[in-house]
C-alpha cells in the first residue's frame, strides 16, 4: 500500500505539455510552485519550463552514462538528478542556505523551491529578470560562473530556446486555468 502511495506520488503526470493538465493530476504540485512563487518570486510557468527541459517530469532523471568505444557503459557526465537535475554540490549550498538539510532532489516540493531559490540567486547575481526564461535557464544550465560566455554556445542557446517556448505556454495555459485550481480545494488526512 505504501509503495502504491510513494509511486503515485512520484509518476511522471501524463501530459506535461499542459500546465492546467499537470496540476489537475498532481494539484499538490500547484500548491508548492505557487509558494515558491510567492517566496522566490520565480513564475510557476517558469519553474515548470525549467523541470520540463531538465527532466521532463521524471523524479529519477539522470545524465546518460557515457560509453567507451560506444558499447561499454561508463560513468555519467554530471551528478544531476531527479526533477531539477541539480548537481550535488550546488544541491548541498542551497540546502545550507535555506536551512532545509532534508531537502530531496525527488521531492517535487524541494525541486521547485530548489529552481525558486537558484532563479532568485540569478537575478541578483546577474540581474536577470525573474520573468525571462530564456536568460533564467542559461544561467541555470551554465552556472553563475559560466553565464559570460553562453553567446559562444550554441547548444545552450538552443535549448534555452526551447525552455522560452514552453514557459509561454505553460503561462498562457495557466491564464486559463489559474482561477479555477485557486478554488479548488485538497484535504490531507
Amino acid at each position: 500500500m505504501i509503495l502504491l502511495f510513494l509511486t503515485s506520488c512520484a509518476s511522471i503526470p501524463n501530459n506535461t505539455y499542459s500546465s492546467c493538465a499537470i496540476f489537475s493530476e498532481k494539484y499538490l504540485w500547484y500548491k508548492h510552485a505557487k509558494k515558491t512563487k510567492k517566496k522566490w518570486g520565480t513564475p510557476i510557468y517558469i519553474q515548470l519550463a525549467i523541470i520540463k527541459m531538465e527532466s521532463d517530469f521524471d523524479w529519477l532523471a539522470k545524465p546518460k552514462r557515457q560509453k567507451i568505444f560506444k558499447v561499454i557503459p561508463y560513468k555519467r557526465p554530471s551528478s544531476s538528478f531527479g526533477y531539477s537535475q541539480a548537481v550535488k554540490g550546488t544541491w548541498k549550498q542551497y540546502k545550507k542556505e535555506t536551512n532545509n538539510p532534508l531537502a530531496t532532489r525527488t521531492r517535487f516540493k524541494d525541486s521547485v523551491d530548489f529552481i525558486g531559490w537558484y532563479t532568485s540567486k540569478s537575478s541578483k547575481i546577474l540581474k536577470i529578470s525573474m520573468n525571462d526564461p530564456f536568460k533564467q535557464y542559461i544561467a541555470y544550465h551554465e552556472g553563475w560562473g559560466n553565464y559570460k560566455y553562453y553567446k559562444k554556445n550554441t547548444k545552450v542557446i538552443k535549448l534555452a530556446k526551447k525552455v522560452k517556448t514552453h514557459s509561454d505556454r505553460y503561462e498562457i495555459q495557466l491564464n486559463k486555468c489559474r482561477k479555477k485550481l485557486d478554488k479548488k480545494k485538497y484535504i490531507i488526512f
